[in-house]
Protein backbone atom coordinates (compact mmCIF):
# COMPACT_ATOMS: atom_id res chain seq x y z
CA UNK A 1 0.00 0.00 0.00
CA UNK A 2 1.14 3.58 -0.70
CA UNK A 3 0.35 6.68 1.78
CA UNK A 4 -0.39 9.56 -0.23
CA UNK A 5 0.18 13.16 1.61
CA UNK A 6 -0.61 16.66 0.26
CA UNK A 7 0.44 20.07 1.41
CA UNK A 8 2.11 23.24 0.73
CA UNK A 9 4.49 21.82 2.90
CA UNK A 10 5.58 26.71 3.13
CA UNK A 11 7.79 25.20 5.22
CA UNK A 12 7.99 21.31 6.08
CA UNK A 13 8.09 20.85 9.60
CA UNK A 14 7.83 18.28 12.15
CA UNK A 15 3.61 18.06 12.19
CA UNK A 16 3.88 17.12 8.86
CA UNK A 17 6.74 15.08 9.34
CA UNK A 18 5.45 13.23 12.38
CA UNK A 19 2.38 12.30 10.92
CA UNK A 20 4.33 10.88 7.61
CA UNK A 21 6.01 8.54 9.68
CA UNK A 22 3.25 7.83 12.29
CA UNK A 23 0.98 6.47 9.39
CA UNK A 24 3.82 4.60 7.53
CA UNK A 25 4.12 2.64 10.66
CA UNK A 26 0.62 2.08 11.63
CA UNK A 27 -0.70 0.77 8.36
CA UNK A 28 2.26 -0.87 6.91
CA UNK A 29 3.25 1.15 4.26
CA UNK A 30 5.61 0.36 1.43
CA UNK A 31 5.83 4.14 0.97
CA UNK A 32 4.68 7.85 1.90
CA UNK A 33 4.50 10.26 -0.92
CA UNK A 34 4.71 14.07 0.44
CA UNK A 35 3.18 15.78 -2.63
CA UNK A 36 3.98 19.66 -2.34
CA UNK A 37 0.94 21.89 -4.26
CA UNK A 38 1.59 24.42 -6.84
CA UNK A 39 -1.52 26.82 -7.46
CA UNK A 40 -3.90 25.10 -4.12
CA UNK A 41 -7.26 25.87 -5.23
CA UNK A 42 -8.52 26.77 -1.63
CA UNK A 43 -5.58 28.64 -0.38
CA UNK A 44 -3.37 31.80 -1.33
CA UNK A 45 -0.52 30.97 -3.27
CA UNK A 46 2.75 29.75 -1.61
CA UNK A 47 5.42 31.82 0.16
CA UNK A 48 8.03 30.15 -0.82
CA UNK A 49 8.52 29.28 -4.47
CA UNK A 50 8.00 25.43 -5.44
CA UNK A 51 11.67 24.62 -6.45
CA UNK A 52 12.34 25.89 -2.84
CA UNK A 53 9.61 23.83 -0.84
CA UNK A 54 10.73 20.93 -2.73
CA UNK A 55 14.21 21.25 -1.34
CA UNK A 56 13.05 22.31 2.14
CA UNK A 57 11.14 18.52 2.15
CA UNK A 58 14.11 17.32 0.68
CA UNK A 59 16.54 18.47 3.77
CA UNK A 60 13.74 17.33 6.20
CA UNK A 61 13.33 13.83 5.00
CA UNK A 62 17.09 13.10 4.66
CA UNK A 63 17.87 9.34 5.65
CA UNK A 64 14.44 8.40 6.24
CA UNK A 65 13.75 5.46 3.98
CA UNK A 66 10.00 5.31 2.63
CA UNK A 67 9.14 8.94 2.31
CA UNK A 68 9.51 9.99 -0.65
CA UNK A 69 8.95 13.60 -2.77
CA UNK A 70 6.59 13.73 -5.40
CA UNK A 71 6.43 16.47 -7.47
CA UNK A 72 3.63 15.40 -10.04
CA UNK A 73 1.68 18.71 -8.54
CA UNK A 74 4.31 21.64 -9.40
CA UNK A 75 5.28 19.60 -12.39
CA UNK A 76 1.83 20.01 -13.76
CA UNK A 77 0.56 23.01 -15.41
CA UNK A 78 -2.36 25.01 -13.81
CA UNK A 79 -4.12 24.54 -10.61
CA UNK A 80 -3.45 21.54 -8.32
CA UNK A 81 -6.38 19.52 -8.35
CA UNK A 82 -6.35 17.03 -5.88
CA UNK A 83 -8.61 14.85 -8.17
CA UNK A 84 -6.46 14.90 -11.19
CA UNK A 85 -3.34 13.65 -9.02
CA UNK A 86 -4.88 10.65 -7.78
CA UNK A 87 -5.96 9.80 -11.20
CA UNK A 88 -2.48 9.82 -12.07
CA UNK A 89 -1.23 7.62 -9.40
CA UNK A 90 -3.95 5.19 -10.07
CA UNK A 91 -2.35 5.12 -13.51
CA UNK A 92 0.81 4.97 -12.27
CA UNK A 93 0.02 2.01 -9.69
CA UNK A 94 -2.96 0.14 -10.91
CA UNK A 95 -2.65 -2.94 -8.50
CA UNK A 96 -1.55 -0.94 -5.33
CA UNK A 97 -4.23 0.45 -2.55
CA UNK A 98 -3.63 4.00 -2.38
CA UNK A 99 -4.18 5.78 0.86
CA UNK A 100 -4.92 9.40 0.85
CA UNK A 101 -4.14 11.39 4.48
CA UNK A 102 -6.22 14.06 5.66
CA UNK A 103 -6.80 15.93 8.24
CA UNK A 104 -9.91 16.47 10.15
CA UNK A 105 -10.49 20.01 9.22
CA UNK A 106 -9.96 19.26 5.47
CA UNK A 107 -12.43 16.42 5.72
CA UNK A 108 -14.90 18.80 7.13
CA UNK A 109 -14.43 20.85 4.01
CA UNK A 110 -14.20 17.67 1.61
CA UNK A 111 -17.16 18.63 -0.28
CA UNK A 112 -15.98 21.87 -1.10
CA UNK A 113 -13.66 19.94 -3.63
CA UNK A 114 -13.27 19.98 -7.25
CA UNK A 115 -14.75 16.71 -8.48
CA UNK A 116 -14.95 15.47 -4.50
CA UNK A 117 -17.12 12.49 -5.32
CA UNK A 118 -14.27 11.27 -7.88
CA UNK A 119 -11.95 11.00 -5.23
CA UNK A 120 -12.76 7.65 -3.99
CA UNK A 121 -12.57 5.98 -7.12
CA UNK A 122 -8.99 6.08 -6.87
CA UNK A 123 -7.76 5.87 -3.19
CA UNK A 124 -9.21 5.38 0.37
CA UNK A 125 -9.25 8.42 2.29
CA UNK A 126 -7.77 8.34 5.97
CA UNK A 127 -8.76 11.04 8.21
CA UNK A 128 -6.37 11.56 10.63
CA UNK A 129 -7.74 12.71 13.72
CA UNK A 130 -6.60 13.52 17.58
CA UNK A 131 -6.96 10.78 20.32
CA UNK A 132 -10.48 11.34 21.48
CA UNK A 133 -11.80 12.56 18.54
CA UNK A 134 -15.82 12.34 17.76
CA UNK A 135 -17.23 11.47 14.32
CA UNK A 136 -19.92 13.96 13.64
CA UNK A 137 -22.94 12.16 11.60
CA UNK A 138 -21.87 11.32 7.84
CA UNK A 139 -23.92 11.82 5.60
CA UNK A 140 -25.31 8.65 2.92
CA UNK A 141 -22.46 8.83 1.08
CA UNK A 142 -19.69 8.39 3.81
CA UNK A 143 -21.40 6.36 5.99
CA UNK A 144 -21.80 3.85 3.24
CA UNK A 145 -17.84 3.58 2.67
CA UNK A 146 -16.67 3.93 6.50
CA UNK A 147 -14.88 0.93 7.64
CA UNK A 148 -13.74 -0.18 11.49
CA UNK A 149 -11.03 -2.39 10.64
CA UNK A 150 -8.01 -0.92 9.10
CA UNK A 151 -7.39 -4.32 7.65
CA UNK A 152 -10.08 -4.08 5.14
CA UNK A 153 -8.06 -1.13 3.49
CA UNK A 154 -5.77 -3.90 1.94
CA UNK A 155 -8.52 -5.78 0.15
CA UNK A 156 -9.53 -2.86 -1.95
CA UNK A 157 -8.06 -0.66 -4.08
CA UNK A 158 -10.00 2.19 -3.60
CA UNK A 159 -13.27 3.57 -2.09
CA UNK A 160 -13.04 3.53 1.73
CA UNK A 161 -13.55 6.04 4.59
CA UNK A 162 -11.28 5.47 7.77
CA UNK A 163 -10.87 7.73 10.71
CA UNK A 164 -7.33 7.34 12.20
CA UNK A 165 -6.31 8.68 15.75
CA UNK A 166 -2.38 9.98 15.52
CA UNK A 167 -0.14 12.20 17.43
CA UNK A 168 -1.14 15.34 16.15
CA UNK A 169 1.79 18.39 17.14
CA UNK A 170 0.33 21.80 17.31
CA UNK A 171 2.67 23.01 14.75
CA UNK A 172 1.51 25.14 11.93
CA UNK A 173 3.28 26.66 8.58
CA UNK A 174 1.71 30.02 9.54
CA UNK A 175 3.23 30.36 13.06
CA UNK A 176 6.17 29.14 11.94
CA UNK A 177 6.46 32.00 9.40
CA UNK A 178 5.03 34.32 11.69
CA UNK A 179 7.63 33.75 14.12
CA UNK A 180 10.86 34.14 10.90
CA UNK A 181 8.60 37.14 10.28
CA UNK A 182 9.25 38.75 13.96
CA UNK A 183 12.68 37.76 14.11
CA UNK A 184 12.10 34.73 16.60
CA UNK A 185 13.81 31.73 16.58
CA UNK A 186 11.44 28.77 15.07
CA UNK A 187 13.72 25.91 17.19
CA UNK A 188 12.30 22.41 17.62
CA UNK A 189 9.35 23.22 15.24
CA UNK A 190 11.28 21.85 11.96
CA UNK A 191 14.33 20.59 11.11
CA UNK A 192 17.72 22.30 11.70
CA UNK A 193 18.34 21.45 7.95
CA UNK A 194 15.38 23.56 7.16
CA UNK A 195 15.98 26.23 9.46
CA UNK A 196 19.12 26.44 7.79
CA UNK A 197 18.11 26.44 4.45
CA UNK A 198 15.46 28.99 5.37
CA UNK A 199 18.43 31.57 6.85
CA UNK A 200 20.52 30.91 3.84
CA UNK A 201 17.77 31.76 1.30
CA UNK A 202 15.97 34.71 3.59
CA UNK A 203 12.55 33.15 3.35
CA UNK A 204 9.43 34.68 5.06
CA UNK A 205 11.35 37.90 6.21
CA UNK A 206 8.38 40.03 5.53
CA UNK A 207 5.16 40.76 7.55
CA UNK A 208 3.56 39.37 4.30
CA UNK A 209 4.72 35.97 5.23
CA UNK A 210 2.19 35.89 7.99
CA UNK A 211 -0.61 35.41 5.85
CA UNK A 212 -2.96 32.85 7.19
CA UNK A 213 -4.24 30.33 4.22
Amino acid sequence: MIGIFGGTFDPVHYGHLRSALEVKEIFGLDEVRLIPSSQPPHRNLPHAPAKLRVQMLKLAIENQPGLIIDTREIDRVGTSYMVITLESLRQEFPDQPLLLFIGSDAFNQLTCWYQWQRLLDFVHIIVLTRPGFTVRQLDDFFAARQIANKQDLSEQLAGKLYFQPITQLDISATAIRNMIANERNPGFLLPDAVIAYIKQHQLYQTQTAQTAY
